[in-house]
């Protein structure tokens, strides 16, 4: 899930940059994501990084909306809300620990930690990048560079055995000599030379952040720069002296999620505030989004107007700072600009210039003839089948890059435009794994292609046309003779064939009592694909543990027709899906209720919660990590309204009557028979509002149920500010399963 366009974007609402602590890797998002979330983070690959406590703007002015929202309701642990109030974070260092002390003073807790920090930050990881013409830059973490590097070499040696890296940035540096609590979030560079760079950093690892430029070949910081203080916003270069930007500082406004709604140009050495504002979204639309394609063939420039996730007007500014909205369906997926022709992917049929396209679909159209109105040049790249789904798509100097799953598993089509229309080709990649971009250039020809199973370390490919060669490969952490990955089908409640896979010993007992983990997270179009599993899943299997990854309606696994089906008033859906994979498990023989804990991380989070409530009997344990709880109250805190195209509007009573059947702080009981539960959060998440995971823990505490409870500080929707922090949050996790699951032990 892969596409890097720019080198960095902030990430999108729900899923972003949480880490899957059972999955090897982090998984990056394309542009498709990039323009319906206006979020992302793309400077590294695979291996993305999640303020202070002191100078921090934007938590402060959620405190101030938290005080007006507690006036206006009577839920009696409102005041849990208030991020930083003295109250509630006494109450978080109180079951802060009460958890430590239970799971840190554990025996197993220690090995695993210190096993799980050596193979984060181990040197012979794949050290992902970006090509930029005849270099690559990639971010890196390990015991010395605890917040990171940012460094540099020549393509070349990135091929070779003997890496020898030039360092741009040391963030460690940087945050020492400041005083500051850096967080590496990535850099936006201008095409073609990619030299000048705006810096992103954060303060703990929240979304907002300050941009700074940079010059490469200085190493320096620019004196009278382009600078812009912390918040959530976004830029791209036109050229060296201008920026696209979307940000609420200085003239700008936020809409109701807390994104900027004004698109602005801002010329090098005058204020900000004097930069010539060229769109203002509405107050309610979710993101507005500033985009700048930089070609061999010229520039074009495009603003995003997305009313919910899956919904935009895309514009064409011009010359003369004009924009002309393109005739195009109001939920397509745009993915980029490829020789004078726009690139897309259709969450809807649609019929044009003759041509009738499926729903998920990619298509092409020149953009000289949209800008007329004219859509008699539409043209099918790829079309889905029943199995076979389009995941996104990269665009290099000579090619479109077309990534697939087929029964959840990946491979890679080439697309060339030629005067017959277009060539497909297969790229020469190994079959059924997992395959994701992670560097894909306009400039470049060249792509970087991750290949990986959940029992097979990940593969990183040079992909040059159709021929591809590995350059690097990521050593086995385990042997895995002795396991086995299977994909089985659960039968939901409606009679739909839900797939999911098992990672298992060979030899497990059928008797019902191997503990399980199944993870899942089924929404805003995400895919869980097979990965390498983590250190957390390695020590999970070696304890005797299995692991099932679920692949429930609300993904992306099969299409836009696969997500539609738990949208909105269908959201049940995903946890019908989860519990019959619960059962599932069940009726095997492996597993059984007592032995069987679920984990998801954001929308998981909510998937594992509403789970609980509704089938508390299939469980013996449940985490719920950074999640969504108060689906009433969702869209009034952080950037909660940005997903009511997701879970539909509260503030309506039709869809406020659905959301009520399901949401997880409104319909957990005092004499319900819950399994035990453990909600972690972070005070720094700027998206998720960590008074979900506070007020369910506090509610269900109250009601006398078995509940354990972890606020990391820092760490932002990721839960964890660096590798370190990550190693103890899943070991933290794992403890807890280990106590839960087996009790034996």
């Amino acid at each position: 899930m892969g596409i890097c366009i720019t080198e960095r974007r902030q990430m999108p609402a729900g899923y972003g940059q949480w880490h899957p602590p059972f999955s090897g890797r982090t998984r990056s998002m394309g542009l498709a994501v990039l323009i319906a979330f206006g979020l992302a983070a793309c400077d590294g690959g695979p291996q993305q990084t999640e303020q202070d406590q002191q100078n921090v703007p934007e938590q402060t002015s959620q405190n101030s909306r938290d005080q007006d929202q507690i006036a206006a309701t009577d839920d009696p642990y409102l005041w849990l809300e208030t991020v930083e109030g003295e109250d509630a974070l006494e109450w978080v260092r109180g079951k802060n620990e009460t958890s430590l002390a239970r799971l840190t003073d554990d025996p197993r807790y220690e090995p695993i930690r210190a096993a799980a920090e050596k193979l984060l930050t181990a040197s012979d990881r794949i050290p992902y990048g970006r090509i930029i013409g005849d270099e690559v830059r990639n971010f890196w973490q390990d015991e010395t560079h605890v917040r990171g590097i940012w460094r540099r070499t020549s393509l070349e040696n990135y091929q070779s055995n003997n890496l020898e890296w030039e360092t741009i940035i040391d963030l460690d540096a940087l945050a020492k000599a400041e005083d500051q609590n850096w967080v590496w979030k990535g850099a936006d560079c201008l095409a073609p030379d990619f030299n000048r760079c705006m810096i992103n950093l954060s303060r703990g690892g929240a979304d907002a952040v300050v941009m700074r430029e940079y010059d490469i070949e200085r190493g320096a910081f620019v004196d009278g720069g382009f600078f812009l203080e912390e918040e959530k916003q976004n830029i791209d270069w036109i050229d060296a002296n201008r920026l696209l930007i979307a940000s609420p500082l200085d003239g700008g406004s936020k809409n109701t999620s807390g994104y900027a709604r004004t698109i602005r140009i801002w010329e090098r050495g005058t204020p900000l505030a004097d930069a010539r504002t060229i769109f203002t979204s509405e107050e309610t639309d979710a993101f507005t989004f500033p985009l700048v394609i930089h070609r061999p063939e010229g520039v074009e420039i495009f603003v995003s107007r997305a009313p919910d996730f899956f919904h935009q007007t895309l514009y064409h500014v011009g010359a003369d700072g004009t924009l002309k909205a393109l005739p195009l369906p109001d939920d397509v997926n745009f993915q980029g600009l490829y020789k004078g022709r726009i690139i897309a992917l259709l969450r809807s049929g649609w019929d044009a210039g003759g041509q009738s396209a499926p729903a998920g679909a990619a298509v092409s159209l020149p953009l000289d003839q949209l800008l007329a109105d004219d859509l008699s040049g539409l043209e099918i790249l790829a079309a889905p089948t029943e199995t076979r789904a389009i995941e996104n798509i990269a665009i290099s100097r000579d090619a479109v890059y077309i990534s697939m799953l087929d029964q959840v598993r990946g491979r890679l089509i080439k697309a060339q435009h030629d005067d017959n229309g277009w060539v497909q080709s297969p790229v020469a990649l190994p079959e059924t794994g997992s395959l994701s971009v992670v560097s894909s250039g306009h400039y470049n020809r060249q792509l970087l292609i991750n290949f990986e199973r959940f029992l097979e370390p990940d593969s990183l490919f040079l992909v040059e046309g159709t021929a591809a060669k590995v350059i690097n490969a990521m050593p086995a952490r385990f042997d895995s003779a002795d396991y086995q990955v299977n994909q089985h089908f659960a039968i939901s409640d409606d009679g739909t064939q839900i797939p999911y896979f098992l990672i298992v010993h060979k030899n497990a007992p059928m008797d019902g009592s191997t503990p399980t983990i199944l993870y899942g997270y089924g929404g805003f179009e995400i895919s869980l694909t097979p990965s390498y599993l983590s250190p957390l899943a390695i020590e999970w299997l070696k304890q005797g543990g299995a692991y099932a990854v679920a692949n429930i309606r609300g993904g992306g696994e099969f299409g836009p027709r696969w997500h539609k089906a738990a949208l909105n008033e269908n959201r049940p859906r995903a946890y019908e899906d989860f519990a019959a994979i619960a059962r599932d498990l069940a009726q095997s023989g492996l597993t059984s209720p007592a032995h069987l804990g679920i984990y998801g991380g954001s929308n998981g989070g909510l998937l594992t919660g509403a789970t609980m409530v509704r089938n508390p009997e299939l469980f013996g344990a449940v985490v719920s990590a950074v999640p969504l709880l108060d689906m009433l109250r969702y869209h009034k805190l952080l950037a909660g309204a940005s997903w009511i195209g997701e879970y539909g509007d509260p503030d309506i009573a039709e869809e406020r009557a659905w959301i009520e059947t399901y949401s997880p702080y409104q319909n957990v009981k005092a004499k319900a028979d819950y399994p035990p539960v453990f909600f972690t959060t972070s005070t720094r998440d700027d998206r998720v509002h960590p008074g979900h995971a506070r007020k369910m823990a506090a509610k269900m505490i109250e009601q006398g149920h078995d509940v354990l409870y972890y606020e990391n500080i820092e760490g932002g929707h990721a839960g964890a500010a660096n590798l370190k922090q990550r190693a103890m949050r899943d070991a933290l996790i794992l403890v807890w399963f280990l106590q839960e699951l087996k009790k034996d032990a």
